[in-house]
């Protein structure tokens, strides 16, 4: 048997290696997706207890458990058009850097895995006003694009010190 295993991890190509699994979510009409990893669970939307003076994108905060949990809504982060909550929003329980963060998205598509040929690098744009720190690459699987996020960076920047702020 160690043989086989032997035989069939030295038979995997680099790019097999390099697979990772993703959640997959929907924000708009784009497909979203970030490591599996930093996803602690997947709750359905429930309006949190308002934060004064916090920033449009934090919608409050909840008690999950006995935790107090900071509440974003990407689609107000990203800019993108009008948030409307509904019975497919959900939010999705991470725990990033430490700490733990629900994001709220329009739904929750799938879990897939993406071979390290699946995923191409970011485009550079020229224009200094689109920012893409925050996304790692673009995967392709069945046709359809999915713009893979740095979760990490995205809650661990000036913004989580704008949470920080408004939580403590």
């Amino acid at each position: 048997m160690q043989t086989e295993l032997a035989g069939t991890r030295n038979g995997k190509s680099a790019a097999d290696a390099q697979a990772s699994e993703f959640l997959t979510f929907r924000l708009g009409a784009e497909s979203y997706g970030i490591e599996i990893l930093k996803v602690q669970e997947i709750r359905g939307y429930e309006t949190p207890t308002s934060i004064a003076n916090a920033p449009a994108f934090i919608k409050g905060v909840i008690n999950l458990r006995g935790v107090i949990v900071p509440i974003l809504d990407l689609r107000i982060k990203f800019q993108l058009s009008e948030a409307k909550y509904d019975e497919f929003t959900v939010v999705i329980i991470l725990n990033v850097a430490g700490r733990v963060v629900g994001v709220v998205v329009d739904s929750v598509s799938d879990v897939l895995t993406l071979a390290g040929d699946a995923i191409q690098p970011t485009p550079e744009f020229a224009s200094a006003t689109f920012d893409t720190k925050y996304i790692t690459g673009l995967g392709t699987i069945d046709q359809q694009m999915i713009i893979l996020l740095d979760i990490e960076k995205l809650l661990t920047g000036a913004d989580m010190a704008l949470v920080d702020g408004a939580v403590h």
